[in-house]
């Protein structure tokens, strides 16, 4: 029933796929751990724009990419720790770093286990030891995103991380199931009352739900016939919606903190010396 398959497609591709369910999901290790490809019941749900994928120097528009340490954007690109400066960019820089194959499984479901470690290049940029694991795993209708922080230094570290997944629709004014009650519009800097539905086609930079109690959220995707429910541990504390004009997706993205977070250090993760932070996010497809 479960089986994977290798294909290079410029970059070597990993196809966990669930015969059954007529599901399956695409990952590229060597593009920042990425998947750029998850499909149940025969249609695939995911935006991908391959020219930004096969370009090794571009962010990859589409899939799912990984962020870490960072979601978001830093004031200037720039934050202070433990009185020295350090640069970065955007959502980090995990998604723009090979990650390591350590496993693949197809016992009861299908999964491949991806490893990063730090190295001397990110160091530059975040002066800490770690090791990042995530493990894909699909059964049915599901994708489960298993994931472990652990700090190898000899202090505390402080991350926030998220991912970015870009759905494939058209219809860009969709209702959000959710007890959020508002939402922060990046657009005009307002918080606003969430009033069951957000037009993206009005928006040029993103907007983030508040106060959700309940660590879930669904929406519609209207081509593909499905609801999509994103489940996610509780250290997921906002989801961010985003989308750019004229393309077709929506971007639905559980972050860990705000942008900007490392320099106003109110929400961080703080990771002890040894020790791991584990958490998960899965993508259920359902038929409407």
């Amino acid at each position: 029933m479960f089986h994977i398959k290798q294909v290079e497609d410029k970059y070597r591709i990993y196809e966990l796929i669930d015969e059954a369910a007529e599901s399956w999901v695409k990952v590229a290790p060597e593009r920042g751990g990425i998947i750029i490809g998850f499909g149940v019941h025969g249609k695939e749900l995911l935006y991908l724009d391959k020219d930004t994928f096969y370009d090794e120097t571009a962010n990859i528009r589409g899939g799912i990419p990984i962020l870490f340490p960072i979601c978001g954007a830093l004031g200037g690109g720039t934050y202070q720790w433990d009185g020295q400066s350090y640069e970065m960019k955007g959502h980090g820089f995990a998604r723009n770093h090979p990650w390591e194959v350590i496993s693949v499984d197809t016992e009861g479901e299908a999964s491949i286990t991806l490893r990063l470690r730090s190295t001397e290049v990110m160091k530059e940029a975040y002066p800490f030891e770690f090791e990042v694991i995530y493990r894909y795993a699909l059964k049915g209708d599901t994708l489960s995103i298993h994931q472990e922080y652990t700090n190898r230094s000899e202090q505390e570290m402080p991350f926030y991380a998220g991912l970015h997944p870009y759905f494939h629709t058209a219809e860009k004014k969709l209702s959000y199931e959710t007890d959020a009650a508002q939402y922060f519009d990046y657009n005009d800097g307002q918080m606003k009352t969430y009033e069951g539905h957000i037009d993206l086609n009005e928006f040029v930079e993103s907007a983030m739900f508040l106060g959700a109690k309940t660590p879930s959220i669904s929406f519609p995707l209207p081509e593909a016939g499905k609801q999509i429910v994103m489940e996610y541990g509780e250290v997921f504390r906002y989801i961010v919606l985003w989308s750019v004009a004229g393309k077709e997706f929506v971007c639905v993205e559980p972050w860990m903190g705000r942008k900007d977070e490392l320099n106003r250090k109110e929400e961080l993760q703080l990771v002890a010396p040894g020790q791991t932070l584990r958490t998960h996010v899965s993508i259920r497809a359902i038929s409407h």
